[in-house]
């Protein structure tokens, strides 16, 4: 089988809807075997090149395209302390804490 695009193969595995900013140009070609590194959204991804598509294929067998050696995703930050399930509604001394903590300015 010839060798696929691999703007056009970064889409068929659902990695990418489209190309983003590649290190190599877009009309470089994918083998079966090819080790591909990219960053997306979720972090680092490092597939393995099982099979080859030019076009957008289905979850699950955009799937069967590669094998995932990416490594876990860096854990996610808290952003804000939470509230205990079942506590109620955040008192006005509550609202106000939470106000100063995100640096609202409403007074």
């Amino acid at each position: 089988m010839e060798p696929v695009r691999i703007d056009q193969y970064l889409t068929a595995t659902r990695i990418y809807k489209s190309r983003n900013g590649i290190a190599v140009k877009p009309s470089h070609g994918v083998a079966v075997g090819d080790e591909v590194r990219c960053v997306a959204p979720r972090g680092t991804v490092v597939l393995k090149v099982l099979a080859l598509a030019s076009k957008r294929l289905s979850p699950p067998l955009a799937r069967a395209l590669y094998e995932d050696h990416s490594p876990p995703p860096p854990p996610r930050e808290e952003r804000m302390p939470q509230r205990d399930r079942g506590a109620g509604r955040p008192t006005k001394a509550d609202r106000r804490a939470m106000q100063r903590l995100r640096g609202d300015d409403f007074k």
